[in-house]
């Protein structure tokens, strides 16, 4: 990180594909041939584990913290590997080509991929490397498979409401259920097993292209998931394993009841006791997965607003103080180079301006946020970047430039712009503008949402924020990457020294 660079936040589920979502397939290769065409090294992805309606199909709360979503599978590379015939996803549905509608896409994948286990169920005992990936990964999968195959077999209910026994996790409930079961488990193991398969691979060809993968690792978990479950220790639940207090941001300038997230917060005293062993394993499995790590809300790594569970709104909560120097002192002692990022948007304490200072964790700038009333001094304005961070126009949470100039920016806003920038500008010129800024900072990083590269409105964006409906949804078409776009982002990665 010690280098002028740039690269491109576009999540995978946005790529092209005839199949309804964007998956490893062959546009995904596509897309780093672009990024090295136009002299990128950085390609920013949010995380890869299972979504589900439920949850509004947020890859921030999943039923695992390390398993893949399996939806991401490309059909044309099974197809390729001879477990799908050219026939048998001939006559695909006609899916929607600009954004995703995730229920059709599962129902549809799903069935195709239970087809292939079906076909080679019977071949998988005598497949090593299917084997191989079994055991290596074993402290989760085993865990994960019978979760979800459980949830499954009890219609979705939450697992805290399932028979005492199993919801216990008693060892002989554990065995009985993964024998009656054994099917329907060891075909989730499959999926798995393709779906890191084919993320490997590319993220192999990548590395080879002299791309490294930025990915995205939230603080929490969610309540409903394979890691409660199975380590209810670590987390501050009641003698029916309820949660008795849950994360979220307290009450601020944005909202006056704060956010209430619903996640289980940490035993940070009990993680302490062993060792933080889950946290290791986790930032491990990341490590293997990415070549940097982003920390989503990395202050609670260093204090937490902690609510009780039965409270509707995040106003009653309270600061609680975790052993953050203990922590990042075992981190760093197990992984002395540690490649992460610090995602330290909102207001941000001095403590924890401490933690990455003494650790030299990079945070975040973005440029959306440096036009306030406090222009001069605003961290976020290019001026006062420093070379140890990383600059974004916006992220996944935010309005395109383009949308937020038009929309959010109010007319002081829009007039500070123009008086940084000492020329006059339009919504059709302003993401040229903020790309430029990004560009010729000292900040040694840059990673810039595709969607701004591309000039796109608000209709574009990733997520509206404390929203469940029609999020994660965008979709980059093949026809809107032109050799213009290439020649001018080419030529802008190179001319500020970031090629």
């Amino acid at each position: 990180m010690n280098k002028r660079r740039c690269g491109i936040l576009l999540h995978i589920t946005s790529l092209p594909s005839p199949y309804g979502i964007g998956d490893f397939g062959a546009a995904a290769y596509k897309f780093v041939d672009f990024l090295a065409e136009t002299r990128q090294s950085l390609w920013q992805i949010l995380p890869l584990n299972p979504t589900c309606s439920v949850y509004g199909n947020s890859p921030y709360s999943s039923y695992s913290a390390f398993a893949g979503n399996h939806i991401m599978i490309s059909l044309d590379f099974l197809v390729q590997d001879g477990l799908l015939s050219k026939s048998d996803v001939k006559g695909h549905p006609t899916f929607h080509e600009s954004r995703v509608d995730y229920a059709a896409v599962t129902t549809y994948k799903e069935h195709i991929l239970r087809g292939i286990y079906k076909n080679i169920r019977n071949k998988l005992e005598q497949n090593f490397e299917f084997e191989n990936f079994c055991n290596e990964n074993a402290y989760w999968i085993d865990d994960y498979a019978l979760f979800v195959t459980l949830k499954e077999y009890f219609r979705g209910i939450i697992w805290s409401d399932w028979p005492e026994d199993i919801r216990n996790k008693q060892e002989d409930a554990v065995r009985d259920w993964k024998e009656k079961l054994r099917d329907r488990i060891l075909m989730e193991k499959f999926f798995q097993y393709l779906f890191f398969k084919q993320w490997f691979s590319l993220k192999k060809y990548c590395n080879t292209k002299n791309i490294q993968i930025i990915g995205d690792m939230p603080i929490y978990v969610t309540y409903d998931s394979a890691d409660v479950w199975a380590k209810p220790e670590i987390f501050k639940l009641d003698d029916t394993k309820k949660p008795l207090f849950v994360a979220g941001v307290p009450p601020d300038y944005f909202s006056a009841t704060g956010q209430l997230w619903g996640n289980p917060v940490y035993k940070w005293d009990i993680l302490k006791e062993t060792g933080y062993s889950w946290w290791l394993r986790r930032i491990e499995f990341n490590l293997k997965l990415f070549d940097i790590v982003r920390l989503d809300h990395f202050r609670g790594f260093v204090s937490y607003w902690e609510i009780p569970a039965t409270e509707k709104t995040a106003v009653n909560g309270k600061w609680v103080n975790a052993p953050v120097q203990d922590f990042f002192n075992t981190l760093y002692k197990h992984f002395p180079s540690l490649p992460i990022i610090a995602e330290d948007l909102g207001t941000i304490t001095p403590d924890v301006k401490e933690i990455m200072n003494t650790f030299g964790i990079p945070g975040m700038k973005v440029l959306l946020f440096a036009f306030g009333d406090d222009l001069p001094t605003n961290p976020y304005i290019p001026h006062n970047h420093t070379k140890y961070c990383i600059i974004y126009t916006g992220t996944h949470d935010n309005n395109t430039i383009k949308g937020w100039f038009k929309k959010d920016a109010g007319p002081a806003e829009r007039k500070r712009v123009r008086q940084y920038l000492g020329r006059d500008i339009t919504e059709d010129t302003i993401y040229r503008e903020f790309i430029r800024l990004a560009m010729m900072s000292v900040a040694n990083m840059v990673v810039l949402p595709m969607q701004d590269i591309l000039g796109l409105g608000e209709e574009s964006r990733m997520n509206f924020p404390a929203t469940s409906e029609n999020n994660w949804e965008w979709r980059l078409l093949p026809k809107q990457i032109t050799p213009a776009l290439i020649q001018e982002l080419s030529e802008a990665t190179v001319i500020y020294g970031r090629g």
